[in-house]
């Protein structure tokens, strides 16, 4: 299995990534709606099995319905390589150091069928 990559949900700030990769530019980051992800739009049950499919962990800030979408995914028999949900009133700066913790410090499917909440601690 592949290290840690992370999907950022279309409505996550791109800037995560650029930042991410600043920092460390061994780790892989995609958004919905880059080429080889899921296009813009794509509604979250489709991208669940496109991060299962892909082994990568899902940066979303959907708290809303992202956890009904994950018990219909798991239900149907499917996994994910994890999501991860993050505060709406963390900085930018944080969610970096959070997510690059996750990182650094995790196993690949370590994750697997969870739903992690930012901050960890």
């Amino acid at each position: 299995m592949p290290d840690i990559r992370y999907l950022l949900d279309e409505n996550v700030t791109p800037v995560l990534r650029t930042e991410l990769l600043r920092l460390e530019t061994r780790i892989v980051v995609w958004k919905v709606g880059d080429p080889g992800a899921p296009a813009w739009g794509t509604d979250d049950p489709a991208i669940l099995r496109w991060c299962e499919e892909n082994f990568f962990l899902l940066v979303t800030n959907n708290r809303k319905s992202m956890p009904q979408h994950l018990a219909e995914h798991l239900s149907d028999g499917g996994h994910v390589p994890g999501i991860i949900e993050l505060k709406p009133n963390m900085s930018i700066g944080e969610t970096i150091e959070e997510l690059l913790l996750i990182w650094g410090a995790s196993e690949p499917g370590e994750y697997r069928d969870l739903i992690i909440y930012l901050p960890l601690f």
